[in-house]
């Protein structure tokens, strides 16, 4: 098996806050989101990433592993709650779009990582690299939508 998907092929533990709110208790909180709750419910927050302006980062893999991970999941909030998606891997420094956005998230992004992930600190310096990219993706996706509001006639 080709190493890229025998690392892809073999699962990452999800890290769930225990604190969100299910609709069904024999599900966890992503599974059974509340009315109105933000894509990515049920995943925590990682509060240290937080910037002066309001952004932060939100985890779905977890990150806690000290033979370093090489790919993962995460989330980012913008400043106005809005939520876009993030696939991490080990590779070269690219953002590509995996899902396009649309009305609940801003997208899907791959995000190359130069280093492997052993805990939260690390994942958040990576992820805060590509921050800058990220707010202008967003910039743009708010300006799509102005764009697309119909006058009341």
């Amino acid at each position: 098996m080709d190493e890229a998907l025998k690392w892809r092929s073999e699962g990452v533990p999800l890290r769930l806050d225990p604190e969100a709110e299910s609709t069904d208790p024999s599900l966890p909180a992503f599974l059974a989101r509340p009315e109105g709750a933000p894509v990515y419910h049920g995943f925590p927050l990682l509060e240290e990433s937080r910037t002066a302006d309001g952004w932060c980062f939100g985890i779905i893999s977890d990150p806690e592993c000290p033979e370093g991970r090489n790919w993962g999941d995460a989330f980012v909030v913008a400043p106005d709650g809005s939520r876009a998606g993030l696939i991490w891997e080990v590779g070269a420094a690219v953002l590509e779009v995996s899902l396009p956005p649309k009305e609940t998230r801003w997208g899907v992004y791959t995000l190359g990582f130069a280093h492997s992930v052993h805990n939260g600190h690390e994942l958040v310096q990576q992820l805060q690299g590509w921050l800058p990219e990220l707010r202008r993706l967003h910039r743009e996706w708010r300006a799509s939508q102005r764009a697309n509001l119909v006058p009341d006639a």
